[in-house]
């Protein structure tokens, strides 16, 4: 499905949802404090946009790899023009099976993909072993949002993004996906308790738009 959707998925993002994931994921790059020339996982990294981002923040000494389990987002990636920067690279690879040395990394980031793994326990007990001690794990994820503003939003993520993204996107069952993972996969607090038993004893969220996103973060000891 994300290889369908992969030459068109950052138009895809910025159609839906107006331009908010690009502020969102500048706030999530702001909350990770990942260190000049530090060292970032960007898990789920897809066209590379939020890598990107922390290759700014971590500076030329510093270094930036994304990781993506579909290779076409992977292909993606390394086309683009902006991603064309000496502390920046990109690999195929899964989240819940990482290639890395214990205590690698000094952040490690998925955004908008935990919900999408088989085992999101495992897979950040992956991110919590590759990131040093002292180090975050930043994770951004859809959530439910509350009262009257949540009817609304779930009307418009079933019934308008679907059609908006088979209109113009061409694959409204890529959208159709999108609503029904992120109806039903934790937030708030039964999310931070899937941060704990995966290892980490301190994990708190931040609310995104009244509710329609979370950031959720992870101090790695």
């Amino acid at each position: 499905m994300f290889a369908d959707i992969s030459d068109r998925y950052d138009a895809g993002n910025d159609i839906l949802s107006f331009g908010t994931h690009r502020l969102w994921k500048q706030r999530m790059v702001r909350m990770a404090r990942a260190p000049k020339g530090g060292s970032v996982l960007d898990l789920a990294t897809g066209t590379g946009d939020i890598a990107l981002l922390f290759s700014n923040s971590v500076g030329g000494s510093g270094h930036v790899l994304g990781v993506d389990f579909c290779a076409s987002m992977i292909d993606h990636a390394r086309a683009r023009v902006n991603n064309q920067r000496p502390n920046l690279a990109f690999e195929v690879g899964d989240a819940m099976n990482l290639r890395f040395n214990d205590d690698s990394y000094d952040v490690t980031t998925i955004s908008f993909g935990i919900r999408n793994v088989d085992d999101p326990v495992r897979a950040l007990s992956e991110m919590h072993r590759v990131t040093r001690p002292g180090g975050r794990v930043v994770v951004m994820e859809f959530g439910q949002p509350r009262g009257v503003f949540g009817s609304l939003y779930r009307f418009y993520s079933s019934k308008i993004l679907p059609f908006i993204g088979g209109l113009v996107l061409r694959n409204r069952s890529a959208y159709d996906y999108l609503n029904r993972t992120a109806a039903a996969f934790p937030c708030r607090d039964e999310f931070t308790a899937l941060m704990h038993a995966a290892g980490f004893r301190h994990a708190r969220w931040t609310s995104l738009f009244g509710g329609i996103a979370f950031i959720y973060v992870g101090d790695v000891e």
